[in-house]
Parts: C-alpha cells; structure tokens; sequence
C-alpha cells in the first residue's frame, strides 16, 4: 500500500508540470480537429481558407501566453483574406473576423498610449462616424447599422491593430508577413496565367483562383500595396536590397497580369508622393520612365473601350452605373440612403464603382463632407509625420484612395490593409520616440529657403535613413573570395 500511494503522489505531483507543457498541443489539436471537420463538411474552398485562417487565429491564441499579441500578429496577414466565413451562414469575411480578433487583442493587452499622429486620425475617422450617423437614423434597416460599425473597424480598428504591432516592436514581423501573404497571391496569379495561357486565353485579365478567388481589381491593389512595400524599403523594415528588388519584379509581373488600371494609378500615386517625401530626386526620372508608358496604356485601353461600341465592357458599365447612381442621389440628397442600401433598395441592386459617389448615395452631402473632412485631414497628418515612418503611411494611404476613384471603395481588406500598414508605421515611429531616436512630426520649412536649398535639406533629412540601408546591406552581403 505505501508503494501505491507514492507512486499516486508522484503522479499527482507530475501532473501539473505535464500539463504546462502539453495544454498548448492540446489547443492546437483542438483546432485541427476543427479545421477537418470544415473540410468535411462543406469541402469547398472558402471552407479550406476559412479552415486555414482559424487555425492560424488559434495558434495566435496558444502563443498568446508567451507572446501577448501573437494574435494580432496572426491577424495581420490574413485581413487579406476575402472570403466568407463558412461557420453556421454568418455572413461575414474572414480578413473582417481577424481585425476585430487583433482590435481586441491590442485594446486588451497592447499599449493604449497613442501618439499624437494616431489620435488625430482617429479623431478624423470619429467625424466621418459621426457624419454618417444620421442617415443611420434616417434609414432604419440591419445593414446600415452593421456597416457603420464595420466602416470604422476597417480604418480606426485596422489603424489600432497596426499601431498595437508596431508600438511592442514587431513592425518588422508583421511588414514581413504582409509581404510573404502577397508572396501568396503573386504565386497564385502566376499559377492562373499559365492555366488561362494553356487553354488559349493569354492576353486576358488574369482573375485568380488559388490561394482564393479573387477579382483582378483586388489582386491587383494587393500586389500594387506589395511593390509599394517593396520599393519603399523602411529602414526599419530590415531587408536586404536584394530580396526587395525580387520582391518588386515579381508584384509588379503578376501586377500587370491582373490588368487593374486603377491598381496602376493608384500605385504610380503612392511612388510619387514617396519620391516627394523623402526628396529623393534621383528615383525620379526612374519612376518617371515606368509611369510614362503605364499611363499610356491605361489611357488606350480605355478609349478602345469605348471606341469598340460594346456597351457591356466595363467603361460603358461604369458610365451607366454613375448615372444610375447620379439619379438615385437627387431622391434624398442630404442624408443619402443609407449604408450598403444596394441590399434593400428596389431598383439599385450594383455597389457604386466609385468612391465619393457611393458615400454621396449613401449618406448624402452631410456624409459626403465628413469624408472629404476624413481624408483630407489624413493626407495633413501623415504629410506632417517625418518621412522616415510617414512617407510609407501616407503613400499606403494615398494608393487606395487613389485606387477608389475608379473602383469600389468600402470593400473589407482593400480598405483595412492600407490603414494596418499606416497603423504599423506608426507604432514604429512612437516605439523609436520613446527611445529618443526621433521624433513625431518633420521639422517645418522655413518659407525662405530657395526651392534649391529645400531640396537639398530634404535630402539631409533622409541621410541617416540612406546611411542605416547601406550598412545593413553591407552587414547581409556575402564575403569576397579571395
């Protein structure tokens, strides 16, 4: 009997330890386990992407315990994601589920200290909120009420979960993840041009169909977001020049594939304000050089488009659905129709594919000023960030409102991906304040300094920033032979 019972203590006192060790396994089993039975069930591909994306979240929730917001890392690159979620019919998307999971994540366990660049634009995104509240109140239907709380987690809670990232020092993981989730996409689009080229269509739009389907307009603005993270190249972003370069030949190719003219615009918007920000005049005449035929043929495309008389190709479907939209707006002018009334309205059944006539039909002029307000406080506040963190915050930024008008805007991950990166920006920049490494906002100009002088100051600003590349580049080549 005393054996028994010191063998039954030994086991009673190793038990705890073992569970230390295991419950993470067991978690992770858990989820796996979840992730079959999705696949079993419905056996589609949302099934398998929304398998995949709650598998990763429940990973983030294991690590939680050492990393505290392993979750919010989780969610960075799955906000890519568009698909629905195959979970009992909800009608929600999986890049919509993992912000809120990260929001939550960073309110509760992340520093909640803002910088004064942060406040502001949240403060901006409060009064196109605010804005928006009255055709709210005007137009009493579910989904009107859903989208308005959906609009200001797709730009304040993505802002909050980029901040929370970047502020405990993982603006660098989480950049790098953006850019291997693009890595993903730029794959799949090559995988669908040589399927589309083997079965005899070459030379048309690439749409692709791995690692999810996806529109060529939402390809393409994700692989525009990608060479614009690419060729930027924060210092803080740690990669060596020849990984970047890679990574801007590939987005860029498989950019093109996809054929999003508005992509396009919007990417030769962010390179410039790049360019402009940080004064490097050199890069000019390069970017110069790229712009100058991508211009011209997205011009040509679109007058062949209507020099070909068919009235279904998208320029004429654009046209017609502005005047459609245009008419719908002079029935109720001030407070609009309400958010997402395509859902409800009887004969407006299409998202308009433009980004100021879709708040005018939906909240009216009232909501048509608190958006004008909204982003053009944002293009002030990040213009005034110093160039080394605000250059990328405001071309990521100035890409998808660019981008917007010719296209639809409030669609979930185009718009939150651009805010998570201006948000990890951020969160950078107050983590390097905090440790006397910079500061907020960029010294101003003194009115006079001649255009000459201003440049050249410009470029002393971005010295220190040039001078941290090239020795990280130096650090990270290999070693001469001989």
């Amino acid at each position: 009997m005393g054996r028994v019972a010191g063998v039954v203590s030994r086991v009673r006192g190793a038990l705890p330890t073992a569970w230390a060790v295991t419950w993470q396994w067991v978690l992770i089993a858990a989820g796996v386990a979840c992730a079959v039975y999705l696949l079993l069930e419905h056996a589609n591909t949302a099934s398998v992407v929304t398998a995949a994306a709650l598998a990763a979240l429940i990973v983030g929730v294991v690590l939680t315990w050492s990393v505290p917001l392993a979750i919010a890392l989780m969610a960075a690159p799955i906000a890519f994601v568009t698909e629905r979620l195959a979970l009992g019919g909800a009608d929600l998307t999986v890049s919509d589920a993992a912000l809120a999971a990260g929001f939550g994540t960073v309110v509760l366990l992340g520093s909640r200290r803002f910088s004064p660049p942060l406040r502001a634009m949240l403060w901006l995104n409060a009064i196109y909120q605010f804005s928006t509240l009255f055709t709210v109140i005007a137009n009493p239907y579910p989904q009107n009420t859903v989208e308005w709380f959906h609009a200001w987690l797709l730009i304040s809670g993505a802002l909050v979960v980029g901040w929370g990232l970047g502020r405990a020092g993982y603006a660098r993981l989480s950049a790098i993840l953006l850019l291997a989730m693009l890595a993903l996409i730029a794959a799949g689009t090559f995988a669908t041009a040589a399927l589309n080229a083997l079965q005899g269509h070459g030379l048309d739009a690439v749409y692709p169909v791995w690692p999810w389907p996806m529109h060529k307009n939402a390809a393409g603005g994700a692989l525009a977001l990608g060479v614009f993270l690419a060729y930027a190249r924060p210092d803080w972003l740690g990669l060596a020049r020849r990984w970047t370069v890679t990574l801007v030949v590939a987005f860029g190719a498989a950019l093109l594939l996809t054929q999003s003219r508005q992509a396009i615009a919007g990417l030769l918007a962010a390179l410039f304000v790049l360019i402009v920000r940080r004064g490097a005049a050199g890069h000019a005449v390069f970017i110069t050089i790229l712009a100058v035929p991508a211009v011209v043929l997205i011009v040509q495309s679109v007058i062949e488009q209507f020099a070909s008389g068919n009235e279904f190709n998208s320029a004429y479907a654009r046209l017609d659905w502005m005047r459609e939209v245009y008419a719908l707006w002079k029935l109720s002018p001030i407070f609009g129709h309400g958010l997402r009334y395509w859902y409800v309205h009887p004969w407006a059944h299409f998202q308009p594919p433009q980004a100021e006539l879709e708040v005018a039909a939906s909240a009216g002029v009232v909501g048509l000023l608190g958006f004008a307000i909204m982003w053009g406080g944002f293009v002030v506040v990040l213009w005034r960030v110093a160039p080394r963190y605000g250059a990328v915050a405001l071309g990521a930024v100035v890409l998808r409102i660019t981008a917007a008008q010719f296209d639809l805007f409030w669609v979930a991950a185009q718009v939150s991906v651009p805010f998570l990166i201006a948000g990890i920006c951020l969160g950078a920049q107050a983590l390097a304040v905090s440790r006397g490494e910079g500061r907020y906002w960029a010294p101003p100009k003194d009115a006079r300094q001649s255009p000459s002088e201003r440049r050249a100051a410009a470029r002393r600003s971005t010295a220190e920033e040039r001078r941290e590349r090239r020795l990280y580049d130096l650090a990270h080549s290999s070693t001469p032979k001989g």
